[in-house]
């Protein structure tokens, strides 16, 4: 059978999963009458609905007599763990780049990393027909970034496609017929992608994907690097320092083809598969023959930058929204999580009840409270906090971001500002066409940390930020948090429009008339820089004395709509957010005014 195996590699929304629905179609993957989903690789609901790629996953389609493995990759820098180790499995990328906005960060971090592995891209500029497409700028500005990168002269020989994944073609020039379709393409990878390499040899395989699923356990997914594999055969996984894991037995071979996973009954060297059976062995594991001693190379891990302390909901209103409760079904769930997702790091927590949950970034953390919560689960969580290491000398070292801002002229004077407030350095200004800016920084993960909801508004949300993670540096010194004090319920029951009306003068609310609020539960906003106790339950004092004047319409300053990223971001660390089935709330850590009193003093003695 002939093989080949190739990566798509994309920023963030610039089409790859749609061009990929593109090649499954043309290539006869589905049936005449087949029902397809847009967007079909982007299997999980919050990929759906965001619009981003999550989890890595594979695809097979049929084009002449060759079989080609496609593998999705993610764009965003959260999720990039998984793009490294996924490279590794192919033996060619198609960069894909927006014909309007060009090269971005993520394009360049995952391109580095396919030139440094001697891969040699095809690259495809997509969306050629928006308005605002500047086709030859951007072919220079991705010649330039492949220079940049120390792209060998074989790769700066790279062909170039145009065409729009939405609508279904590729072509060698923008102007061709659309006629054709995917068909360039599909050529383009027979002719200019080598056949995967083999080597001689019993079984080995590199573990790339790791997934768990509730019938078949762990399942692995890699490229066979030689040999062949069958189900109910013996093999051991070695770790990436040669130590023995564990020895067992496949239960099952399974082959892509088109969106399913097929089992097969024996896999060649050279093909991406999955093996399920094997309860311990994990990404960057070697799965081989008994006989083999020396594992393959893998990449290691990126260590997480990020931790959070996943806690059960302790609140009076804890049990009524949702139905998963207990710290040991938080445990459980955190624990599975973190078996198929190898950027997760899970440890019991010093505090009772909690659990300490590290990943690579605030995006990938809000995206498991998310899912979490979607399932059912109620529990409170902590602010962000940053990961810390040491150096040899002892100094400390904090996780630093590249982070690209493209904004227009008239704002980049407020986000050069704030951005210097949070300890960030900037590194290049310059413009990116259409009166916009580009600004690169090298900003403190914890100073991101909520920064992409103040730009928001900062840039009357015209702005972009991308951020990736750059290196440990040294610790940069505080950062200014949050200026303001909060509006704290001092009672249990339900908010009253009338009582929320005569406090609007102490700063903004979170909450609405008649919603449930408890003591210690954060209602609002201060205006100053204190904690200021109220009562949201006090209602108008009725008389029996008639007066002409009509009775005042209370009208309510709308409140201020905490999402669940925005919350995490606004919390201090001596408070938590807890999240149900149908709720965000804000709350202190210690509800009782008086423990939070005494707590005050102890910190201060």
């Amino acid at each position: 059978m002939k093989l080949r195996n190739i990566a798509i590699i994309a920023h963030v929304d610039h089409g790859k999963t749609t061009l990929v629905d593109k090649l499954l179609q043309q290539s006869g993957t589905y049936r005449e009458n087949q029902r397809t989903v847009e967007r079909a690789m982007d299997s999980n609901d919050l990929e759906r609905e965001r619009g981003i790629t999550i989890l890595a996953k594979c695809t097979s389609v049929m084009w002449k007599d060759t079989r080609i493995n496609i593998v999705d990759t993610p764009g965003h820098a959260d999720f990039g763990g998984e793009v490294e180790r996924i490279l590794s499995m192919v033996d060619g990328v198609i960069v894909l780049v927006d014909a309007a906005e060009g090269p971005m960060p993520q394009t360049k971090f995952v391109v580095g990393k396919a030139l440094k592995l001697g891969l040699k891209p095809i690259v495809a500029i997509n969306k050629v027909d928006r308005p605002d497409a500047r086709i030859t700028e951007v072919v220079n500005e991705v010649f330039d970034l492949f220079a940049a990168l120390d792209a060998t002269d074989e790769q700066l020989d790279f062909p170039i496609l145009y065409g729009s994944g939405k609508n279904g073609w590729m072509a060698e020039s923008p102007d061709a017929a659309h006629d054709v379709g995917m068909q360039p393409l599909f050529d383009l990878v027979l002719k200019h992608v080598a056949p995967p390499t083999v080597e001689q040899g019993p079984f080995r395989m590199l573990g790339t994907i790791l997934e768990a699923n509730p019938y078949l356990g762990r399942i692995i997914t890699g490229r066979v690097a030689s040999g062949t594999v069958k189900p109910n055969q013996s093999i051991k996984v070695l770790s990436r320092d040669g130590k023995l894991v564990e020895t067992g037995r496949i239960s099952k071979v399974l082959a892509f083809r088109g969106l399913e996973r097929t089992a097969i009954d024996e896999a060649e060297a050279g093909d991406i598969i999955a093996i399920a059976g094997l309860p311990k062995g994990t990404v960057a594991d070697t799965f081989c023959d008994p006989s083999v001693d020396a594992p393959l190379q893998a990449q290691p891990i990126d260590p997480p930058t990020v931790s959070m302390s996943f806690i059960v909901n302790n609140s009076p209103l804890a049990g009524t929204e949702g139905d998963k409760v207990t710290s040991r079904l938080i445990r459980d769930r955190l624990l599975r999580e973190a078996e198929g997702n190898v950027a997760l790091r899970v440890v019991e927590s010093a505090e009772k009840d909690a659990m300490e949950v590290s990943g690579r970034g605030e995006l990938q953390l809000a995206i498991l409270i998310e899912t979490m919560r979607r399932e059912g689960f109620e529990l409170s969580v902590s602010r962000p906090r940053v990961v810390l290491s040491k150096d040899e000398n002892g100094q400390l070292l904090e996780p630093v971001e590249e982070v690209v801002i493209d904004v227009d002229e008239e704002f980049s004077g407020v986000v050069v500002q704030k951005m210097s407030e949070r300890k960030a350095e900037l590194i290049e200004m310059r413009p990116s066409g259409g009166n916009r800016l580009r600004l690169v920084f090298y900003a403190p993960t914890r100073g991101l940390i909520g920064y992409q909801g103040e730009l928001m508004t900062d840039t009357k949300g015209t702005a972009i930020m991308n951020r990736l993670f750059h290196n440990y540096l040294p610790y940069k010194g505080e950062i200014q948090g949050r200026r303001n004090g909060v509006l704290i319920s001092n009672d249990q029951g339900e908010a009253v429009a009338y009582a929320m009306w005569k406090l609007e003068d102490r700063g903004p609310m979170m909450i609405e008339p008649g919603w449930k609020v408890y003591k210690g539960m954060i209602v609002g906003e201060h205006t100053r820089d204190n904690d200021l106790e109220i009562n949201v339950l006090k209602g108008k004092q009725l008389t029996n004395i008639r007066t002409t004047s009509r009775d005042e319409a209370v009208r309510l300053t709308p409140p201020i709509r905490m999402t669940l990223e925005k919350a995490l971001a606004y919390i201090q660390d001596d408070e938590l957010v807890e999240i149900t089935p149908k709720s965000i709330r804000l709350r202190k850590r210690l509800l009782d005014a008086n423990d939070r009193k005494r707590a005050e003093k102890s910190k201060v003695a």
